[in-house]
């Protein structure tokens, strides 16, 4: 492929607040909210860029990053012998003044420095929110054949969940026309006319292009990509939209969503997100050795089942289940604890949790570092539950992180190393 007589540097924008998804992120920013039973969301795109071999990545960090950049740290050294395979966090560095990040492109300004040091003839800037596999270099393909400045991915959705999106006007060859934000009347695709292309925020620029494009939003004083550069380069460059519905992935099973792409910006999308990678045949395969994602080398033992019944259901790394628990539909991450008879219907157990003796949860999202009292039910009672934890829309109830020090299997002494995450 092309991609390999390329230099391509990528900026993975991970500074997200995720207000949506609150209280999963009063301590951690959206990128680093854990997923599945092993990975963090962050994990997806930095999974698609390696894969891809673009292995030059800045990670632009901002809210509440430590948990990201202690994930990073642990999960993703490539190479220290080699010095252009790297993931890097960069917090916002302040070089042209004393502003965080303000927006898309002036996060990438304020490093405008990385361009310049490493001298890419493309610059891939890609979001870190969103749940999804995608071959990059077929995007950079793409971008080669249409001879573009500038390509976006977009994905086809139905005409009628447009509104919810940007959306892209563009003819057939993909030459962008005009761009529709969250429109009242979406335009539909070209011999689709129940579908629009909605913009997935995921961009491939020719270097040349994007740096004088950022020296001209400077000067005007504007700070993002979607609502300020991309309009503006649209008047005097090549701009195409890459149709994510072509792109395949070795690997990807008859079953499966044949394109799978989920922002999981709230908590009623996040949950079924991980609805979608449940069953004998998910929607989503998280098991692909042909495009894998990675993740943390954790070097803890296996799970443990003492006993007790349990369907469809994900279990991390020692966690222990035991005789009587009778747990459905559910993923329960590592080092968790379910004690006897216990009952979990469609539950995601965060990390280093112990739900005790008797309790009853139904629909209920527990985060890392709790645990629920013997007998206690939750689920059951929107009301009474929303007295205690954080209900969302759609009816799941939240229990929030608990104090960092608590480990479910409690045979830490302060004195020992622990697993790396």
């Amino acid at each position: 492929m092309h991609i390999q007589n390329d230099r391509i540097i990528a900026f993975v924008m991970a500074g997200g607040q995720g207000s949506r998804l609150q209280p999963l992120t009063t301590g951690r920013s959206k990128p680093s909210v854990p997923f599945g039973s092993r990975y963090r969301i962050v994990d997806f795109v930095l999974s698609n860029l390696v894969n891809s071999q673009i292995q030059t990545i800045y990670l632009l960090v901002q809210y509440k990053s430590q948990s990201l950049i202690e994930h990073v740290r642990k999960a993703w050294t490539i190479s220290p012998l080699l010095q252009n395979q790297f993931v890097t966090v960069v917090p916002p560095q302040m070089m042209s003044g004393e502003n965080w990040f303000q927006g898309t492109a002036d996060a990438v300004n304020q490093n405008i420095n990385l361009i310049e040091e490493h001298r890419p003839n493309l610059v891939a800037v890609f979001g870190a929110d969103h749940i999804y596999r995608m071959d990059i270099r077929q995007m950079v393909e793409f971008h080669h054949r249409r001879q573009a400045d500038v390509t976006i991915a977009a994905l086809p959705v139905p005409l009628a969940e447009a509104s919810s999106f940007g959306v892209i006007v563009a003819d057939e060859s993909g030459r962008i026309q005009a761009f529709e934000e969250k429109p009242t009347h979406p335009t539909s695709m070209p011999k689709q006319p129940d579908m629009a292309f909605a913009s997935m925020g995921n961009y491939i620029f020719s270097a040349d292009v994007l740096l004088q494009a950022l020296h001209e939003t400077q000067q005007a004083g504007e700070t993002d990509f979607g609502q300020h550069v991309l309009p503006r380069l649209l008047r005097t460059h090549n701009l195409y939209a890459y149709d994510f519905a072509t792109n395949v992935i070795p690997g990807v099973q008859p079953y499966e969503t044949p394109v799978y792409w989920r922002d999981v910006g709230n908590l009623d999308a996040y949950f079924d997100a991980h609805c979608d990678v449940l069953g004998a045949e998910p929607a989503f395969d998280v098991f692909n050795p042909e495009w894998p994602i990675y993740s943390s080398s954790y070097q803890g033992p296996v799970a443990r089942v003492l006993g007790g019944q349990i369907e469809n259901t994900l279990l991390g790394a020692a966690t222990m289940v035991h005789t009587g628990a009778r747990i459905q539909n559910s993923i329960i991450r590592r080092e968790a604890v379910i004690e006897e008879d216990v009952v979990l219907e469609d539950c995601i157990i965060m990390d280093y949790v112990r739900v005790s003796r008797g309790a009853r949860l139904r629909r209920v999202i527990v985060d890392r570092h709790n645990i629920i009292e013997p007998g206690d039910e939750i689920g059951f009672d929107r009301a009474r539950d929303a007295e205690r934890f954080h209900v969302s829309p759609g009816g799941i109830t939240v229990v929030h992180q608990g104090q960092v020090g608590y480990f479910a299997r409690d045979i830490r002494g302060s004195g020992r190393r622990g697993y790396s995450e």
